[in-house]
């Protein structure tokens, strides 16, 4: 008979001192805009999968890239390294 076990490095994995440090914390924060920018774009791109893009769909796209661009432009013009793309 097998017996079952688990390893411990898959337990402790989310120990409660695993938490992320403020320095984490504050990166993601300053990386946020990019963040809502990209699923904001990812959001209107899955809306037109299974359909053809009408000229409105066309332009929510373009207007959802300019937010993301922005938002990545801003984000590397104050010198934060890292990004989403």
């Amino acid at each position: 008979m097998d017996y079952i076990v688990t390893v411990q490095d898959a337990v402790t994995a989310f120990a409660d001192f695993m938490e992320p440090t403020n320095a984490e914390l504050d990166a993601i924060e300053r990386e946020m805009p990019a963040i809502l920018a990209d699923v904001d774009l990812l959001d209107v791109q899955i809306i037109t999968l299974d359909r053809t893009p009408t000229e409105l769909d066309n332009r929510r796209i373009r207007r959802a890239r300019r937010r993301l661009f922005t938002a990545l432009v801003s984000q590397a013009a104050n010198g934060q390294r890292g990004g989403v793309a």
